[in-house]
């Protein structure tokens, strides 16, 4: 009997420990956000507060989605931050030099992100420059022409109705006058649309004999999720309701997600970034899939572009400087790995999250912008450590 309860002990003890592995960063972000919001006096959790850290870090959090990709392949894009910037002296002039519809001026903005991604994807992939060089290369190049098409000046104001990609609020059609009620509307249908989902799910996996959770541990998960999801939901109602980058945002995680774990593109994607070698014998296109990789990042810095632009209601050739290297540390911290073929869009969102929330918490503190930069380098030196060590006990 003895016996029998030091196993079950042992047992419980392993999972725990392998649940925290594989998701210490959602511990570690819960962590952060309760240690922040008892060091600033409840003001972190707060409505404006929140909605401030999901306008600050959206874009961030969208160049995150991208590099993901790119670092699953292995490679890594410098040059997003100048692509940014680039995207959005290009969208000032259409709209506000040249007159064109926000609409005009966002399909246009795409079109150069995409442009901008498959001259990036070409000399990586086909002719086989490293992507450390090709992406610094385009990170000089585009941050100088950036320079020359505002002729080192500031253009703004843009339009209204281009302000409110970066700035504005989905508009509360049910009328509500102390709750935004649409949005505590859509918030429930979202969390119905994940619970139904999820289930939907696991019946698919049982039905193809495909391993699933236990049930407990799978609705413990889903209750945790449905907890955040009305919590975040209650914040936004009591306020202005759901930012529409927030908006944005979501339809990206959900599109990239179900494109990384349900397509048979993103399992080549995963196969290249494992081991290129073995994913072409098998008859992937590898080079195909790595200038696509560029492409889709090309867009999805458009996106951010377009969205900070908005946001700062001006194009400036000093516009995305370092978000490079907050879109790498977010997909690092996140989970992805530096010799490719590990990571996941939760996670790189959640790896983003930390760095915002570290650097907002540290902000209302009262903390300098050096202790910052020197906080968040060891927050990524040690999430990559983590990754090391786990990848080596797996060896």
């Amino acid at each position: 009997m003895d016996m029998t309860e030091t196993s079950n002990e042992k047992n419980i003890f392993e999972k725990l420990k392998n649940n925290f592995e594989k998701y210490s960063m959602y511990y570690i972000l819960g962590l952060i956000v309760i240690l922040f919001q008892f060091l600033t006096d409840g003001i972190l959790l707060k409505p404006l507060n929140i909605t401030n850290i999901i306008l600050q870090n959206g874009y961030v959090l969208i160049l995150a989605i991208g590099m993901l990709l790119v670092i699953i392949l292995g490679d890594v894009d410098l040059s997003v931050g100048s692509i940014v910037a680039f995207v959005g002296a290009m969208s000032a002039i259409f709209s506000v030099r040249m007159g064109f519809s926000t609409p005009v001026t966002i399909l246009l903005s795409l079109g150069i992100g995409i442009l901008i991604g498959a001259f990036n994807g070409f000399w990586v992939a086909y002719v086989r420059v490293p992507a450390f060089i090709a992406t610094l290369a385009s990170l000089l190049i585009f941050r100088g022409l950036t320079i020359v098409v505002l002729d080192g000046r500031t253009i703004a104001p843009f339009p209204v109705s281009f302000q409110r990609l970066g700035s504005g609020f989905v508009p509360d059609l049910l009328n509500g006058e102390t709750w935004h009620l649409f949005t505590v509307f859509l918030g429930i249908l979202i969390v119905l649309l994940y619970v139904g989902g999820s289930f939907y799910t696991r019946k698919k996996r049982i039905d193809r004999e495909a391993p699933v959770e236990n049930m407990s541990v799978f609705l413990l998960k889903r209750i945790a999720v449905v907890i955040a999801l009305l919590t975040i939901t209650y914040v936004m109602a009591a306020y202005e309701g759901f930012p529409n980058i927030l908006i944005i945002l979501t339809f990206l995680i959900l599109i990239y997600r179900f494109f990384t774990t349900s397509t048979t593109a993103g399992r080549r994607l995963y196969a290249t970034g494992g081991n290129e070698p073995a994913a072409a014998l098998s008859g992937i296109n590898t080079r195909r899939v790595k200038f696509l990789a560029f492409v889709n990042m090309g867009f999805l810095s458009a996106v951010a572009g377009l969205v900070f632009a908005a946001r700062l209601n001006a194009a400036t050739a000093t516009a995305g400087d370092g978000f490079e290297l907050d879109a790498i540390a977010a997909a690092y911290i996140g989970g992805a790995s530096a010799s490719g073929g590990v990571g996941t869009v939760i996670g790189a969102i959640i790896g983003g999250l930390v760095m915002g929330v570290l650097n907002n918490g540290m902000s209302i503190m009262g903390i300098g912008v050096d202790w910052q930069q020197a906080i968040k380098g060891l927050v990524l030196l040690l999430a990559v450590t983590l990754d090391i060590y786990n990848e080596n006990k797996t060896k």
